[in-house]
C-alpha cells in the first residue's frame, strides 16, 4: 500500500524554474524504477525521465538538457528540477514507482508556465 505524494507545482513564467517532489510513503522496498510522467488537456500521458535502479536515466527529448531527474539517499522522495520552463510543459505532472509486483501514481501536481 505504498503512497505517493506530489508537491511543487504552481505557476511560473516562461524561462522560470519549478522543483517537484514526490515522496513515497508505506514502502519496505526499494522502487525498481521511479519516473515523472505528465499529461496536457486532450494529450496522452508522455514519459518525462526515468531512473532505475540499475541503467541509466531516461529523459523525453523535449526536456533534456532542462530537466533533472534525482532521488534522495532514503530512496523515499523522487525531484524533478524544471529549469529555463517553457508554456509547452504546461501540464498535470504525474509521479510514478515500479515495484517487482505494484505500480504506484501519484495523485499529480499541476504545472504551469505563462508566456
Amino acid at each position: 500500500q505504498v503512497h505517493l505524494v506530489e508537491t511543487g507545482g504552481g505557476l511560473v513564467q516562461a524561462g522560470g524554474s519549478l522543483r517537484l517532489s514526490c515522496k513515497a510513503s508505506g514502502s519496505n522496498t526499494s522502487p525498481n524504477l521511479m519516473g515523472w510522467y505528465r499529461q496536457a488537456p486532450g494529450k496522452q500521458r508522455e514519459v518525462v525521465a526515468t531512473k532505475p535502479s540499475v541503467g541509466r536515466t531516461m529523459y523525453a527529448d523535449s526536456v533534456k538538457g532542462r530537466f533533472t531527474i534525482s532521488i534522495n539517499n532514503a530512496k523515499d522522495t523522487v525531484y524533478l528540477q524544471m529549469n529555463s520552463l517553457k508554456p509547452e510543459d504546461t501540464a498535470l505532472y504525474y509521479c510514478n514507482a515500479r515495484f517487482t509486483y505494484s505500480n504506484v501514481w501519484g495523485q499529480g501536481t499541476q504545472v504551469t508556465v505563462s508566456s
